[in-house]
């Protein structure tokens, strides 16, 4: 074996892999393994941080958070019966039916109050009830959709009693005379003539953002005998049961959501 030094030449001759690096290779070389180094934990993170989000999103999907509702709020320039839980359900209703954050006239059927404001038929007619004195029952012949003259007076002076109200509700129903698809789809009639009426008579450029239709038919919110105390476009007629629920009750509401 030759144990010679190797001379500068012969380091020269020999192959690349077998030429042990200098001061000057060593330096080029750290930047590049600190570079890798850098990259590497990088992308680490990159992937733990994709990874932990992709799994708070499924759990979210599978445990959605319950969204919090927001808190009526009593207003002392609202009128008495304008309180918290009067609003929470007014506003349950209006946006059911529609008659919020939208364009034109619109409506609602027994379905939609039953479906998307998940309202009791107790629920419902509780929220008509303070307004005893801001509302009128606008009667009808059975199986009629006609105003007779003393509902269209009523109806008209109501009208022109809004006090600055933004609202006015007209829920018209039928009594249960009859199949449920006639009935609601006279009681659709009933609301109409109610709208057409006011529209004739007072040429309100507004009035779509201002009249919200209700057509309950027979099947949803019967009123009970003691809305015949209401005041009523019959008053001091006999009144019963049937009678009072062959109507469309009229309201302006004065609350502020």
């Amino acid at each position: 074996m030759n144990n010679r030094p190797r001379r500068a030449a012969d380091l020269l001759d020999s192959p690349p892999d077998e030429r042990p690096p200098s001061d000057r290779e060593k330096s080029a070389l750290v930047p590049i393994v600190l570079g890798l180094g850098v990259g590497g934990a990088l992308l680490i993170a990159v992937l733990l941080f994709v990874r932990i989000t992709v799994a708070g999103a499924a759990e979210r999907l599978q445990k959605p958070a319950a969204a919090a509702p927001a808190v009526a709020v009593a207003d002392d320039s609202e009128e008495a019966y304008c309180t918290p839980a009067f609003k929470q359900v007014l506003e349950r209703v209006l946006n059911a039916c529609g008659l919020v954050g939208g364009e034109g006239r619109r409506g609602c059927q027994p379905a939609d109050v039953k479906t998307f404001a998940s309202i009791s038929d107790g629920d419902f007619n509780a929220l008509f009830t303070p307004l005893k004195d801001r509302g009128v029952v606008l009667m009808f012949d059975e199986s009629r959709d006609a105003l007779d003259d003393s509902a269209a007076k009523l109806l008209e002076e109501h009208w022109l009693d809004r006090r600055g109200a933004r609202y006015f509700f007209v829920v018209a129903r039928a009594s249960t005379t009859g199949s449920s698809d006639t009935n609601r789809a006279l009681s659709h009639k009933r609301a109409n003539s109610v709208y057409l009426h006011v529209q004739d008579q007072f040429k309100d450029p507004d009035l779509d953002k201002e009249i919200g239709l209700l057509w309950l038919g027979d099947e949803f919110a019967q009123l009970p005998k003691e809305y015949c105390d209401w005041p009523n476009s019959r008053q001091g007629t006999p009144c019963t049961n049937e009678a009072i629920n062959r109507s469309a009750f009229a309201s302006w509401v004065d609350c502020r959501l």
